[in-house]
């Protein structure tokens, strides 16, 4: 199924539901995703990983792009 269906097929089960607190719980689902980061989902060692490539840039330690690549070509 694609997710033009998936949503079709949620917005039915919404729109047919007389059930308050499954609504509310909907609701809070979607401000819950709303507000979330997706920095929190990441994994430390990939925090870690572009918090020094970061580092790395601001004190100007980069290869340009076309350099890079031509040692792999």
């Amino acid at each position: 199924m694609n997710i033009q269906a998936e949503k079709l097929e949620i917005v039915k089960m919404i729109l047919e539901t007389e059930n308050p607190s499954l609504l509310e719980s909907i609701k809070k689902l979607f401000k819950k995703a709303a507000k979330a980061d997706f920095w929190d989902t990441l994994p430390k060692d990939q925090k870690e990983d572009i918090l020094k490539g970061i580092e790395e840039i601001e004190k100007g330690d980069m290869v340009d792009y076309e350099d890079f690549m031509k040692k792999f070509k």
